[in-house]
């Protein structure tokens, strides 16, 4: 009898020590599959270890050709060809992948002008899926490398979404959108992925735990990363601060946060790689597909989602001035949760099933990455396009992305959870939203204190 399927092993990402997009894994392949040692299935006795001729001249004979699992090569190359096939089914076949037909509708309303709206709605949505594949793909690939390579990997395209759409605004100028976009991201895994986590694994279990060593070390990480972001914020508003004195402290600023995240990578994949592992990392890995199927899968993701992309950020300015659109809910809010949607579905079913390490490595592992490899990514960018992005975000940010670090801080420093602790995190987020909606435009500001915006 075929042996029951196999609960998706999720693979530890780097920054976070705990799992990528990615939850899709390949199926157990049975014993039967090789067959060799039913005689009755003509399929076994074709590829059963037979003696053959070594040399057919000399008549000598020697085992037929085996690879490194002892099974006969044209075996291992026709199971080859079907794990990248169920490699692709398990890729492909997800709820959330039904969103992929708005991937040509994003770009054709792109190319052929459907309008701002249009082209917002199905480009916003195409970012779904594609987020998805591009986290599986990456998960596929980084399980063919070493733990250091496979956790780069994770690192750069696990965030390739977040990576793009940063690019892509920056080139348009849209240098606040970016910022809000990065805050939203950190503070969308920070307190709704790691809430709504804490409040599924609730309903199930009165009490979950997990390992607060590794939660430990990603939250001071967290921490370094909002004292870098508040420390521009507050020199800013110093008197004679100047933009150029602003932009040099966020540049050094930028390549601090970069080594410090090199060297956090050390520390979780190779100095103290125990203190991240959680239940169910410890098992072998099978590969979800071959190395080439995967990295088709992921370039071709990689550029679907560039071009919907550079359409989402075209039109963001459209959809903000004809429907009132705040661009700060824009960037705080809908764009990290729809390039995060894969990801926060993952975290919260393994949460559900009481595997809180792996939720945990998604929700605090994202923020770690978002905050130490791509904040500082924004800025290099902006200062290869000659755009002045820089780490003085408003004050207003800085002070929210402290205080989401204080309360996630006291919510994981005993090392368990429950429902309510769940709830507080996402009427936390909830608040933050609400205001969001109501911070005017720069250029709207009320002069008597009399503007309002309605919700």
């Amino acid at each position: 009898a075929e042996r029951p399927h196999a609960w998706p092993s999720l693979r530890r990402r780097a920054g976070g020590g705990g799992v990528a997009r990615s939850a899709g894994r390949h199926m157990m392949t049975s014993d039967r599959t090789y067959g060799y040692n039913s005689k009755a299935d003509g399929y076994a006795e074709q590829y059963a270890y037979k003696p053959v001729s070594a040399d057919p001249a000399s008549g000598e004979t020697g085992a037929a050709p085996m690879d490194g699992h002892d099974r006969p090569v044209a075996v291992q190359e026709q199971s080859g060809c079907a794990r990248d096939c169920r490699g692709l089914a398990t890729v492909l076949c997800q709820p959330l992948n039904i969103l992929i037909v708005f991937v040509p509708a994003g770009i054709a309303s792109g190319i052929m002008e459907w309008g701002c709206a249009p082209t917002f709605a199905c480009n916003f949505i195409a970012i779904v899926p594609l987020a998805g594949i591009l986290g599986a793909s990456t998960e596929a690939l980084a399980v063919h490398t070493g733990q250091m390579i496979g956790g780069l990997l994770n690192a750069t395209f696990g965030n390739a979404v977040e990576m793009i759409v940063t690019v892509n605004a920056i080139k348009a100028g849209l240098v606040t959108v970016v910022q809000g976009s990065l805050l939203g991201s950190i503070l969308s895994n920070l307190l709704l992925v790691l809430g709504m986590a804490f409040f599924a694994a609730g309903l199930w279990i009165k009490e979950s735990h997990f390992s607060s060593m590794g939660a430990s070390a990603n939250m001071t990480c967290l921490a370094l990363g909002s004292i870098a972001l508040a420390l521009p914020t507050i020199y800013s508003s110093l008197p004679d601060a100047s933009l150029e004195d602003m932009l040099m402290i966020s540049r050094i600023s930028a390549v601090l946060l970069a080594v410090v995240y090199a060297l956090f990578l050390v520390f979780q994949l190779l100095t103290h790689a125990d203190m991240f592992t959680g239940e169910g990392e410890d098992e072998d890995e099978q590969a979800l597909m071959s190395a080439p199927t995967s990295i088709v899968v992921l370039v071709s993701a990689t550029c679907c989602v560039a071009v919907c992309s550079e359409y989402l950020v075209d039109s963001i300015e459209g959809v903000s001035e004809q429907y009132g659109l705040p661009k700060a809910f824009i960037g705080v809010i809908l764009l990290p949760i729809v390039g995060n949607a894969a990801e926060h579905a993952t975290a919260v079913t393994v949460a559900a099933k009481g595997k809180m390490d792996l939720a945990l490595g998604v929700a605090i592992g994202s923020s770690t990455q978002i905050a130490l490899l791509v904040v500082p990514f924004s800025v290099f960018v902006g200062w290869y396009y000659d755009v002045p992005m820089s780490l003085d975000f408003r004050s207003f940010d800085a002070c929210v992305l402290i205080l989401a670090v204080f309360l996630a801080s006291g919510v994981l420093h005993d090392g368990s959870s429950n429902w309510l602790e769940g709830a507080m995190l996402v009427a936390t987020y909830i608040l933050i939203a609400i205001i969001c909606w109501f911070i005017p435009e720069p250029e709207e500001l009320p002069s008597n204190g009399s503007g309002s915006r309605e919700l």
